[in-house]
């Protein structure tokens, strides 16, 4: 049998087993478990459309936390950024949608839904936004109102590398510039 000891003796290993042995008798409910340990909602394949894959990936999620990027477009400071996305949040919070936003750089945030199964709607209006660059959802990249052509170009195929790589071949045709100063002085 284990020793009586003074409960002003405890340290933090004894706390932990008392709280181990008073939780192993107590009922969890299901809706208190933490998400991993939840057994997953069933699916009911009538609602599925074999046309729409997103249908599938809806019920999937549904009931999981889902987060997606939103970028913002044009230039704008991280300032700009949080009130823009800021208004978007108040958009879905009166549309009773449970959205927290975190802000990750100057031109993106990213919108944690408790409820994945949501997601595509968040993500239909959020791209029907006049801000909205793009929505990235489950590695899907959607391009939203706001993109211009270079941007939606951009997430298709990546031009970037090819138009870099043939200014570099221009330059080592033609004159060789670099960094270094000139023998000769200019007056001013």
């Amino acid at each position: 049998p284990p020793k009586k000891k003074d409960i002003r003796d405890y340290n933090d290993a004894d706390m932990a087993r008392l709280l181990e042995q008073w939780e192993k008798d107590d009922d969890i409910e299901e809706g208190d478990l933490p998400e991993h340990k939840r057994p997953p909602a069933p699916i009911d394949f009538s609602k599925i459309d074999p046309g729409k894959p997103e249908s599938i990936l809806k019920l999937t999620k549904k009931g999981k936390t889902l987060m997606m990027f939103v970028t913002v477009s044009g230039n704008p400071t991280e300032k700009e950024t949080e009130e823009i996305t800021s208004l978007w949040q108040g958009s879905l919070f009166n549309a009773n949608y449970d959205v927290q936003r975190f802000i990750v750089g100057s031109n993106r945030a990213i919108f944690m839904l408790r409820d994945g199964g949501y997601a595509w709607e968040i993500k239909d209006f959020l791209i029907n936004q006049e801000r909205c660059a793009d929505v990235t959802l489950e590695g899907q990249v959607y391009p939203g109102k706001g993109a211009d052509g270079n941007e939606k170009v951009k997430n298709k195929t990546k031009p970037e590398k090819a138009k870099k790589r043939k200014d570099a071949e221009k330059k080592s045709n033609g004159v060789k510039e670099d960094n270094r100063a000139t023998n000769q002085r200019e007056e001013l």
